[in-house]
C-alpha cells in the first residue's frame, strides 16, 4: 500500500488538474476549429510582427555597447555660435587628441579617425575599398578582436595594414594573409593582422586600416587647429568626474588657436552617439531614437491588438461556455480555479502561436531585412532568447486571456443552468471599445503612412537647381591626376562627353565648410558659415546650374580664374553683392574675385535649406572628383563603354569606376523611404489582425442571430437589408475609431514634420482618405459574413423552432 506525505498529495492533485485543464483546453480548440484558427492565427502574426520590430529595436540600441570600455568611451565635438545659433559639429582638428593626451591626467587614451578610399592591388587583383586610418590606442580603446596578428604591434609599423576577413577573403582566396604585400598608390603595405568582421551594430566600419603615421609619412598630419577634419575618440580614466572635466578642457581650441572666438570642445558617451547624435542650441535634443520610440510603440500596439482580438473572440463565444462554467461551479471550482483554467487556455494558444511566430519570422527575415539594411538574424543559440521567448509567451497569454477568463468565471450558475442567462446587448461594452481600440491604431498608422509618403513625395519633386540627368562622376585616383587634361580632351573630341570639370566633391554632397571668408562692409559679429566647392572650369555648364549674373571660370578666357569666386544666391545676400564684378573676397592668404552669381542648388539634405555656398577656383588645388555631362546623343551604355577604355588607357592600374549623380541624390530620401515603408507594411498588419478579430466577430454574430435572419427573410426582408442590419454596428465602430485616430496622427506627424525645414502641410483629405479605405475594408470583412448569412436557407434555421 502507498503512502503519501501531504506535499506529495497537493502535487498529484495539482497534477491531475493540470492535466485536465490541458485535455479541456485541446477539447475546446478542437471543436471550435475556425475560431481557433482566427485565433492563434491573428495572435502569431501579431507576436511576428512584435519580433522583428524588437531585432531591429535591439540592433539599434545595441549600437557600440559591447565595448569593454563602453563606459569611457567619447567622441569629441566641437560647439560655437553661427549664424546666430549655438551648433554642433563632430569633425575636429588632427592635433586636438595628442593635446588632450599630453595636458589632462584625465584622457587614459585617444585615436583619430579619418576615413579615405583606396584601390589596392595584389598581383592581379584590384578592388576599391574604404579605409580608417586610425591611431595604435584604437585597437586597445575598442574592442575588435583580431583574429590573426598581435593587436599590441599591429600598427606599430608606417607600412602595416590590418585587414577585415572579408578583404582578405576577396584579396587572397583561401591563402595565409598574414605578411602579404598589398599595393595602395605607390608604397607597399604588409598585412600584419586581420580584424574579425565587424558587426552590425558599430558606427565603425571598413575594409583595411591603416596606422596615422602613414598620414606623417604623406604630409597629410597637419597641425591646423582650424581645419576640422578628423573625428577624435578619447578613453577617459576609471572615475573621471565628466561635468568637472568638461569645464576644465572645453576651451582647449581657443588656447591654441590664440583668437577670442567662443568655440568650444565637449565629449559626446560613445554609447549615446547612435541614438542621440542631433544637437538644438548646443545641447542633445534627439536623433535616431526618436524613431526607435515610434518602432516600439508600434510593436507594443500589434501586440496589444492581436491580445485584443483574442479577448473578443474569447468572450463573444461567452454563451458557449456559460453551461461549463455553471456545472464546474456547482461542482464545487471556485473562482481562482475557473481563472487558471482559462489563463492556461490562453497561455496554450499563446505557444502555439508562438512558434507559429518564429516560423513567420524566420521566413519574412531576408526580405525584411533587405527593406532595412541590416543582417539581423534569431539568436536561437542564445539562452537568454529562449529564456525571453518564454516570458513573452506567457505575458502574450495573461494579457490575451486575463479579461475572458475573469469575464467566464464570473457567471452565475443558477441562471446559467436555468437558461436565464444572456450576453449583455448595452450599447457601450468591452468588446466594442476593444474594437475601437483595434482601429484606432490601425487608422492612425495609415494616415502617418500616407503623410510619410506625402513628405518623401515632397522632397523628391523639390527642385534642385541642377541638371542630374547623364551627369556622372570619378573619383580621382592614380594616373587621373597628371592626365586630367588628356583625358578630358579624348572624352569631348570622342563625342562621349559635352562637358567636363574637377571638382573638390560631388554635387550631391558638401566636404567643406568655413567662416572665415572676409568682405568689404562685413559685420565682425557676423560668423555665417559658407559650404565651400572648389572647381577648375566649366561647372555651370557641366551641371546644368542656372547662372543669375556673371560668368563662369574660363581659364583658357580668363587665366587669372584660378583666383575666382562663384557665389550662390544665399551667400550674395548675406554679403550684400549685388553686382558680383570688382568684388575681392578673401579666405586667410587667398584674395578672391568674384565673378558670378548663381540660383542656390541643393548639396545637402532635399528637406533642409539651401545654405550660402562659395564656389572657389582651382587656387586652393583640392580636387577629388570629376565630372562628367554625358552626350546624349549617344546611349548612356555606349558612352560607358567608351568612358571605360578612356580611362583604362590613361588610368590602368585603377579599376573604372563612375557613379550616376541622380542614383546618389535618390539615395538621400533612402532613410524617409525606409521609414514610410517599415511604418506602411506595419499599418497593413494591423489592419489584417484587427480585420480577423472583425471576420470571427461577424461570423459569431450572425450565428447567435440565425433564427432572427431566418423570420426576417420568411416576413420578405432583402439580402440588402439583412446585410445593412448586421454591418451597421461595425461600421458605427470604425467611425469611432476615425475620429479619436484623427487629433492623435495629426499630432503625431506635425511634432515629426518639425524635424523637417522644406515640408508639407498637413491636408484635410489625408484624415479623409484614411477613413474610407479603413471603413471600406472593415464592410467588406463583415459584409463577407453578413451576405452568406442573408443568403442561408430560412428553413433550416427555424427548423427547430
Amino acid at each position: 500500500m502507498a503512502f503519501y506525505s501531504g506535499v506529495d498529495d497537493d502535487l498529484l492533485k495539482i497534477t491531475v488538474m493540470l492535466r485536465s485543464y490541458f485535455k479541456i483546453a485541446i477539447r475546446n480548440l478542437w471543436k471550435s476549429k475556425g475560431f481557433s484558427a482566427l485565433n492563434i492565427t491573428g495572435l502569431a502574426i501579431g507576436m511576428a510582427g512584435a519580433i522583428l520590430i524588437s531585432l531591429w529595436i535591439i540592433n539599434e540600441v545595441s549600437f557600440d555597447r559591447f565595448h569593454k570600455n563602453t563606459d569611457n568611451l567619447y567622441m569629441a565635438w566641437n560647439r560655437g555660435m553661427f549664424d546666430n545659433e549655438l551648433q554642433c559639429w563632430e569633425a575636429t582638428p588632427k592635433p586636438l587628441g595628442p593635446a588632450m593626451k599630453l595636458e589632462f591626467p584625465e584622457v587614459a587614451n585617444y585615436s583619430r579617425l579619418y576615413r579615405r578610399w583606396f584601390v589596392t592591388r595584389y598581383k592581379d587583383i584590384k578592388i576599391s575599398s574604404e579605409s580608417m586610418i586610425v591611431d595604435p590606442a584604437f585597437l586597445s580603446m575598442f574592442s575588435f578582436p583580431l583574429v590573426k596578428g598581435n593587436p599590441q604591434t599591429a600598427l606599430n609599423d608606417v607600412y602595416s595594414i590590418l585587414v577585415t576577413e572579408n578583404f582578405a577573403k576577396k584579396m587572397f582566396g583561401n591563402d595565409e594573409p598574414l605578411n602579404k604585400v598589398i599595393q595602395i598608390d605607390s608604397n607597399n603595405f604588409t598585412v600584419r593582422g586581420v580584424l574579425k568582421n565587424f558587426p552590425n551594430n558599430t558606427m565603425f566600419s571598413c575594409e583595411f586600416m591603416l596606422p596615422w603615421s602613414y598620414m606623417k609619412a604623406v604630409n597629410q598630419d597637419d597641425q591646423n587647429w582650424g581645419n576640422n577634419s578628423v573625428y577624435n575618440f578619447m578613453q577617459l580614466q576609471p572615475g573621471v568626474d565628466l561635468n568637472a572635466f568638461a569645464e576644465k578642457m572645453k576651451g582647449i581650441t581657443v588656447r591654441h588657436t590664440n583668437n577670442q572666438e567662443q568655440q568650444e570642445v565637449f565629449l559626446h558617451p560613445l554609447s549615446m552617439l547612435h541614438l542621440y547624435s542631433r544637437f538644438e542650441n548646443g545641447k542633445v535634443a534627439g536623433g535616431r531614437i526618436e524613431t526607435v520610440r515610434i518602432f516600439t510603440v508600434i510593436a507594443i500596439f500589434i501586440l496589444i491588438i492581436a491580445c485584443i482580438n483574442f479577448m473578443n473572440l474569447s468572450t463573444a463565444r461567452s454563451e458557449k461556455r456559460a453551461r461549463e462554467v455553471g456545472i464546474r461551479k456547482i461542482a464545487g471550482a471556485n473562482k481562482s480555479r475557473l481563472v487558471g483554467q482559462f489563463l492556461g487556455e490562453s497561455t496554450l494558444i499563446s505557444l502555439i502561436a508562438g512558434i507559429i511566430a518564429l516560423g513567420i519570422v524566420q521566413l519574412s527575415l531576408p526580405s525584411f531585412n533587405l527593406l532595412i539594411s541590416k543582417q539581423l538574424s534569431v539568436p536561437f543559440d542564445s539562452a537568454a532568447f529562449w529564456l525571453s521567448s518564454i516570458v513573452f509567451v506567457l505575458f502574450t497569454g495573461l494579457i490575451a486571456g486575463s479579461y475572458p477568463a475573469f469575464f467566464l468565471s464570473s457567471f452565475n450558475p443558477i441562471r446559467v443552468l436555468k437558461g436565464t442567462f444572456k450576453k449583455a446587448h448595452a450599447a457601450i461594452n468591452p468588446r466594442k471599445v476593444l474594437v475601437v481600440v483595434q482601429f484606432t491604431f490601425a487608422i492612425t498608422l495609415i494616415i502617418c503612412t500616407i503623410i510619410i509618403v506625402q513628405q518623401m513625395k515632397h522632397g523628391q519633386e523639390r527642385e534642385t537647381g541642377y541638371e542630374r540627368g547623364q551627369l556622372v562622376y570619378h573619383w580621382l585616383a592614380g594616373d587621373l591626376y597628371e592626365n586630367f587634361a588628356l583625358i578630358k580632351n579624348e572624352l569631348i573630341t570622342s563625342g562621349v562627353a559635352t562637358n567636363v570639370t574637377r571638382t573638390s566633391s560631388p554635387l550631391t554632397s558638401s566636404f567643406s565648410t568655413t567662416w572665415s571668408f572676409q568682405w568689404k562692409g562685413k559685420d565682425p559679429n557676423n560668423k555665417t558659415e559658407f559650404q565651400r566647392f572648389i572647381q577648375d572650369e566649366g561647372l555651370i555648364k557641366t551641371a546644368g546650374l542656372k547662372l543669375l549674373q556673371g560668368r563662369d571660370f574660363n581659364l583658357a578666357e580668363f587665366p587669372t580664374d584660378s583666383s575666382a569666386l562663384l557665389l550662390n544666391e544665399s551667400a550674395a545676400k548675406v554679403m550684400g553683392i549685388d553686382e558680383p564684378r570688382g568684388q575681392i573676397v578673401t579666405d586667410g592668404p587667398f584674395k578672391f574675385h568674384v565673378v558670378g552669381i548663381f540660383k542656390d542648388f541643393i548639396i545637402g539634405s532635399p528637406f533642409d535649406r539651401t545654405y550660402p555656398m562659395v564656389v572657389q577656383g582651382a587656387l586652393a588645388n583640392w580636387f577629388n572628383i570629376i565630372h562628367i555631362k554625358l552626350n546624349p546623343a549617344n546611349s548612356t551604355a555606349s558612352n560607358l563603354v567608351m568612358m571605360e577604355k578612356i580611362f583604362r588607357k590613361y588610368n590602368p592600374n585603377y579599376p573604372f569606376e563612375y557613379h550616376f549623380t541622380d542614383q546618389d541624390y535618390a539615395a538621400k530620401f533612402n532613410e524617409t523611404e525606409r521609414t514610410a515603408t517599415l511604418t506602411g507594411l506595419f499599418a497593413g498588419l494591423t489592419i489584417l489582425i484587427s480585420c480577423l478579430g472583425l471576420l470571427g466577430l461577424a461570423a459569431y454574430m450572425a450565428e447567435n442571430r440565425i433564427r432572427e435572419i431566418g423570420i426576417r427573410k420568411v416576413l420578405g426582408a432583402s439580402v440588402l437589408k439583412i446585410t445593412s442590419l448586421l454591418s451597421k454596428d461595425f461600421l458605427l465602430l470604425v467611425i469611432i475609431s476615425l475620429l479619436i485616430a484623427t487629433p492623435v496622427a495629426w499630432y503625431a506627424m506635425r511634432v515629426w514634420l518639425e524635424d523637417y525645414t522644406y515640408r508639407i502641410d498637413i491636408q484635410w483629405w489625408v484624415f479623409a482618405g484614411a477613413g474610407l479605405l479603413s471603413i471600406l475594408i472593415s464592410l467588406a470583412t463583415v459584409s463577407y459574413q453578413a451576405i452568406r448569412a442573408a443568403l442561408a436557407n430560412p428553413v433550416k434555421s427555424l427548423r427547430s423552432e
